[in-house]
């Protein structure tokens, strides 16, 4: 069972891959461009996009530091 859900992460992610090098490519880059640019997602990033990004990991991490102080105080 977990070697079919290995297969089929595998399978999207190399098919997403495809179909975002193409649109790159389409776009005028090279394909050594477009490539690099797939595999450093965060040098193609906006202001606004990387803010929610950040804003994101902060929310988890915040609601695991309040999920582990809730429990530690609700043992004592």
């Amino acid at each position: 069972m977990i070697i079919k859900i290995v297969a089929i992460t595998l399978l999207m992610l190399g098919c997403l891959m495809g179909f975002s090098l193409s649109i790159d490519v389409f776009q005028g880059l090279t394909f050594y461009e477009a490539l690099r640019l797939s595999f450093s997602p965060f040098q193609v990033m906006e202001f606004a996009e990387l803010f929610v990004l950040f804003f994101l990991i902060f929310l988890f991490v915040a609601d695991s530091i309040y999920i582990s102080v809730k429990q530690r105080n609700n043992n004592q």
